[in-house]
C-alpha cells in the first residue's frame, strides 16, 4: 500500500514536472508569437504610413498642377483684359481727336455758309437789277418773256421728243427681229409639241364606186347597220373615191373609220360581220387610249397616276377644244407650268401633274351639268390626287378659289397655250369685227382717210392728207395708233402700224 501510494505520488509528480515544462514552452512561444506579430503589425503599420504618404503626395501634385492651370488661366484673362482696356483707351482717345477735327471742320463751315450767303445777297440784288434793265430794254416783262422763252422750249423740245422716238423705234425695229427669233427659238427649244386639228366629219378613202354599193348593201342594210353599230352618220354621195364619217365623238369616227377599213380588205361586209368588226375595233380603240394615256404620262415623267386617270388622258387625244387637240393642248400646259414652277421656285413636277390633268373634266365618261374644271377637280379627289392638284384643277377657270400657287399659274399656261396665235381656230365673225374695229379705230383720228387692215389684222396701213398731216404728225399718229390699240384691243401678236403720207404734183402738157 505504502508503495502504492508512493508509486502514483511519484507519477503525479512527473505529471506535473510536465506540466511544467509544457507551460514554459506554451509561454516562450505564446512570447514569441506576440514579438512575430508586434513585428508584422510595425510592418504594415509602416507600409500603410507610407502608401498614405505617397496618396497625400499625389493629391498635392494634382492639386498644385490644377492651381497652376488656373493660375494661367486667370494671367490669360487679365491680359485679354489689360489689352481691351488699352483699345478702348486708343478708341477714345481717337473719338477725342476726331471729335475735336469735326469741331474746326464745323467752325469753318459755318464761316463759309456765311460768306455764300452774303454773296448770295449781293447776287439777288444784281439779278434784279439786270431784269430791270432787261425789261427797260426789251419792252416785255418778266413774266411775258419767261412764257415766250417756255413756248420756244416746248416746241424744240417736242421736235427732239419725235425726233428721238423715231429713232428709238428704228433701233427697236433692227433690234426687235433678232431677239424676236431668239425668243422664238428658245420657246421652241423648251416647249415643243404637236398642234393638229380636230373637225367633226372625216373622209374615208376607196378605190372605186362598186365599195360604196357594197357598204350600203341591199337595201341599205349594211350602212343601216353600221350607223347602229358605230354611232356615227355614214354619207354616202357623189364624191368620188371618198365616204364622209359626220360624228362629234372622234372616239365613235375612229372606230367607224377602223371598222370599215377591216371590212373593205376583208371584203365580207354583211351585218353580222359588221358587229363583230365593230366590237373588236371597241376593244381595240380602248386598249390603244390605255396605252396612249401610259406612253404620255412615261413620257411626262409623271408616275403613280390612277389607271383611271390614265385611260382618260389617253382618251384626251381624240377630244378637241375650239380646234385644238385636248391632249396636246394638255402637254403643252403641262410643259409650261413645269418651266413657270421652275422659274419661281415651286415643285416643278407637281405642277406639270397638275397641267397635264386640268382639262381631264372634258373627257369624262359621265357628264353631269357640272362645269369641265368642277369635274375634273372631283375626279382628281377621287381617286386620291393631292389637294394643291385637285384645286389647281379646279380653278383655273376661277370657278373655285384658289389655295395654292399651283392654281394660278396653271390658269396663266392654259390661256397661254389657249389664246397664242395659231392654237385654236377663231370664229370668222369675231376676226371680222377685230378688223373691223381696228379700221374704225384708226379713221378716229383728224387727217385720216382711209384705212386698210391686212395681213389677218396683224399690220394696219392707215393713209393721211398731205395738206392737214405732216411728216412729223404722222410719226406722232403711229405712236398714238399703237398706244391706243395696245390698251384697247385683245389681239394675238403684234399689229404693225404704217402711217403712208403722200404728195403728188399734177400738170398736164397740151
Amino acid at each position: 500500500m505504502y508503495y502504492l501510494i508512493a508509486g502514483i505520488g511519484g507519477v503525479g509528480i512527473g505529471i506535473l514536472v510536465t506540466a511544467f515544462f509544457i507551460k514554459k514552452g506554451i509561454e516562450k512561444r505564446s512570447a514569441r508569437l506576440v514579438k512575430e506579430a508586434e513585428a508584422d503589425a510595425e510592418m504594415i503599420k509602416k507600409d500603410k504610413i507610407l502608401q498614405a504618404k505617397e496618396t497625400l503626395l499625389q493629391i498635392k501634385t494634382e492639386q498644385e498642377k490644377k492651381i497652376a492651370e488656373r493660375t494661367s488661366q486667370i494671367q490669360i484673362a487679365e491680359n485679354k483684359i489689360k489689352q481691351k482696356d488699352n483699345n478702348l483707351n486708343q478708341r477714345f482717345e481717337e473719338l477725342q481727336r476726331k471729335q475735336k477735327e469735326l469741331n474746326a471742320i464745323k467752325e469753318n463751315l459755318s464761316a463759309q455758309l456765311e460768306i455764300v450767303d452774303r454773296k448770295k445777297l449781293e447776287l439777288d440784288k444784281s439779278h434784279k437789277q439786270h431784269v430791270q434793265q432787261l425789261e427797260i430794254i426789251s419792252g416785255l416783262s418778266a413774266n411775258e418773256a419767261k412764257d415766250q422763252l417756255v413756248e420756244s422750249l416746248r416746241n424744240e423740245a417736242k421736235q427732239e421728243a419725235m425726233i428721238l422716238i423715231r429713232e428709238t423705234v428704228d433701233e427697236a425695229r433692227i433690234s426687235a427681229q433678232v431677239e424676236a427669233r431668239k425668243i422664238v427659238i428658245e420657246t421652241i427649244q423648251r416647249v415643243a409639241t404637236e398642234h393638229t386639228i380636230e373637225n367633226s366629219v372625216s373622209v374615208f378613202p376607196i378605190e372605186n364606186d362598186e365599195i360604196k354599193g357594197r357598204i350600203i348593201g341591199r337595201e341599205g342594210r349594211n350602212i343601216r347597220a353600221l350607223e347602229a353599230a358605230t354611232g356615227v352618220e355614214i354619207i354616202v354621195d357623189d364624191t368620188p373615191e371618198a365616204i364622209i364619217l359626220s360624228c362629234f365623238d372622234p372616239v365613235k369616227r375612229e372606230i367607224a373609220r377602223l371598222s370599215i377599213h377591216k371590212l373593205v380588205t376583208d371584203g365580207r361586209i354583211h351585218p353580222a360581220r359588221i358587229e363583230e368588226v365593230v366590237s373588236k375595233t371597241k376593244k381595240q380603240i380602248e386598249q390603244e387610249i390605255i396605252e396612249i394615256g401610259k406612253r404620255t404620262t412615261i413620257d411626262m415623267g409623271i408616275h403613280g397616276l390612277h389607271h383611271e386617270l390614265v385611260r382618260l388622258i389617253g382618251k384626251m387625244k381624240y377630244r378637241s377644244s375650239y380646234g385644238q387637240n385636248l391632249l396636246q393642248h394638255s402637254r403643252e400646259v403641262a410643259n409650261l407650268c413645269a418651266v413657270m414652277a421652275s422659274e419661281l421656285g415651286l415643285n416643278a413636277k407637281l405642277a406639270k401633274r397638275a397641267g397635264l390633268l386640268h382639262d381631264i373634266g372634258k373627257v369624262s365618261d359621265t357628264e353631269p351639268d357640272l362645269p369641265h374644271a368642277l369635274l375634273g377637280m372631283k375626279l382628281a379627289e377621287k381617286f386620291k390626287e393631292k389637294p394643291e392638284v385637285c384645286n389647281a384643277i379646279g380653278a383655273h377657270h376661277e370657278e373655285t378659289e384658289m389655295t395654292s400657287l399651283l392654281a394660278p399659274i396653271i390658269q396663266v399656261c392654259d390661256a397661254i397655250s389657249g389664246a397664242r396665235p395659231g392654237a385654236r381656230r377663231e370664229v370668222v365673225e369675231s376676226y371680222i369685227k377685230r378688223l373691223e374695229d381696228l379700221e374704225a379705230l384708226a379713221l378716229s383720228y383728224p387727217g385720216v382717210l382711209k384705212t386698210f387692215a391686212i395681213q389677218a389684222g396683224r399690220e394696219l396701213r392707215v393713209v393721211v392728207s398731205a395738206d392737214k398731216v405732216t411728216d412729223q404728225d404722222s410719226n406722232q399718229l403711229a405712236y398714238d395708233l399703237s398706244q391706243k390699240i395696245q390698251t384697247e384691243m385683245t389681239y394675238p401678236g403684234q399689229i404693225k402700224i404704217t402711217v403712208i403720207r403722200e404728195t403728188r404734183a399734177v400738170s398736164y402738157a397740151k
